[in-house]
């Protein structure tokens, strides 16, 4: 049997502040925004390539804006993608080397934090 993730909820202030970050700087595919109830709103975005998307909206997880740490996405060339968020204006890390890989490192507009990591081939 596969277990496979495809939803990791990312707590936010601003849905549309958040929303516009991921899909117009950071490049995600925006899939899904409904406002389900005046309590409710669910947005989707995904990043190219990825069989696991990203949650924003209102009523969807008790966690505080700007909690998540720890998320992390992996390409193939590192000076590529940093090149790409910083041409989306996104306030990204120098690449960082270290024994498993290489990384750069920003934060949404709450804080949430991410990692972007390519592998290290042996």
């Amino acid at each position: 049997m596969d277990w496979k993730l495809e939803l990791v909820a990312v707590p936010v202030t601003d849905v549309d502040r958040a929303k516009r970050f991921y899909a117009e700087q950071v490049g995600f595919n925006a899939d899904y925004d409904h406002q389900v109830s005046p309590e409710l709103r669910f947005v989707q975005l995904t990043p190219p390539g990825s069989a696991c998307s990203i949650a924003l909206g209102t009523g969807l997880t008790d966690a505080q804006p700007g909690s998540v740490t720890g998320l992390q996405m992996v390409v193939d060339d590192i000076q590529a993608a940093r090149a790409h968020l910083v041409d989306g204006g996104v306030d990204v890390s120098e690449v960082q080397e270290f024994p498993w890989g290489l990384f750069v490192f920003f934060n949404d507009p709450d804080g949430n934090s991410w990692a972007v990591q390519q592998l290290l081939r042996g």
